[in-house]
């Protein structure tokens, strides 16, 4: 039988989405603890996607890394292209308006077929750890005063990312009933992306004239977990059993963690890496949009969570047994590499 979780945060269609209470793993007795993990673990298992709350990173360490996100934006395109996304290896810089284009294709040359015709409506700033040798993030500290602050708030916030997500990966080790630091050999260096993305004010009218326009297109994400943080306005959308695309609407004091295509492979395929995408924001209840008007900007911050990329990457103890290993195993970081060379 399923577990129980504290909410639901999406229902329809044959996909349920929890919404979870983090504070039982982070602060809970141990049967509060199991309680919790069964629960993430059954949310991966099934849908691939969790809310959580009460996750213990402050309101306000999320408002001012949005406020720095919005501003950074802002900045002149000059100052930007400066800053710009420079190899795979290193996946650090700025991503200029379509630049990138998301998908689960892989050939080079079919991505760039894709993002000619329908590019993805959004810029994005990738940032690593900053302490990786000959890998630099690309800081606008050079600028002025606030890019000097924007680059200890963004640094900052990527070890809170790095704590949730080996919190995180030790509740999903307790629901799958190993050792609860398993999985912390494979992520205490902190291999992962914080991406701050900007999808621009767009007329409603761009949608219904260009077929298959999106924010940005359908995908899994590559990685182990994502921690999504949204803002209000909505757009995000997961792919359901039924193969209908289903709103997962903003709710305040969230986080929103799906599971990657590198996780599922681990697990594996215990673990669903589910396909999901950004699109014309719902119109909210009461609301018209006229035809030539502007939806307003929509800002969201990503944490790309990955094993550490020196790590090869086997079948976790449990899930192949009965039935053997479906994947070879494979270095954390080439996978990576091979990803992102696809989609850039």
């Amino acid at each position: 039988m399923a577990p129980n979780p504290v909410d639901s945060a999406v229902s329809k269609d044959n996909l349920f989405i929890p919404l979870i209470d983090f504070s039982a793993h982070l602060h809970g007795t141990p049967a509060e603890r199991l309680t919790c993990a069964s629960a993430l673990l059954h949310g991966f298992q099934t849908a691939g996607f969790v809310y959580l709350k009460n996750f213990d990173v402050a309101p306000l360490t999320l408002s001012r890394v949005f406020s720095h996100s919005a501003k950074f934006f802002e900045r002149p395109q000059a100052q930007k292209d400066e800053l710009a996304w420079y190899s795979p290896e290193a996946n650090r810089g700025y991503v200029a308006h379509g630049r990138e284009k998301v998908t689960q294709l892989e050939d080079h040359d079919e991505v760039e077929a894709l993002r000619a015709a329908n590019p993805d409506l959004k810029e994005s700033l990738e940032i690593g750890r900053d302490d990786e040798a000959g890998l630099p993030n690309m800081w606008p500290d050079k600028f002025d005063e606030a890019g000097k602050e924007f680059k200890e708030v963004m640094k900052a916030f990527h070890d809170e990312c790095k704590n949730l997500h080996m919190e995180v990966m030790r509740s999903v080790a307790l629901g799958m009933g190993i050792e609860e630091d398993w999985f912390d050999g494979f992520t205490d260096k902190g291999d992962n992306t914080l991406r701050l993305l900007h999808y621009p004010g767009v007329k409603r009218s761009m949608f219904k004239e260009k077929t298959g326009q999106v924010r940005a297109g359908e995908h899994s994400d590559y990685g182990s977990i994502t921690l999504l943080f949204q803002d209000d306005r909505g757009g995000l959308q997961v792919k359901s059993p039924d193969g209908t695309f289903v709103d997962a609407t903003p709710i305040e004091g969230t986080v929103v963690i799906n599971a990657g295509d590198l996780l599922a492979r681990w697990s594996n395929d215990t673990i669903k890496s589910t396909k999901h995408r950004v699109v014309e924001p719902p119109l909210k209840k009461g609301q018209e949009v006229g035809v030539g008007e502007d939806y307003p900007p929509r800002y969201s911050i990503a944490y790309f969570c990955n094993p550490n990329f020196d790590r090869m990457i086997e079948a976790i103890p449990g899930t192949f047994e009965e039935n053997g290993k479906k994947y070879e195993g494979i270095n954390s970081g080439e996978y990576l590499v091979k990803r992102l060379t696809a989609t850039y």
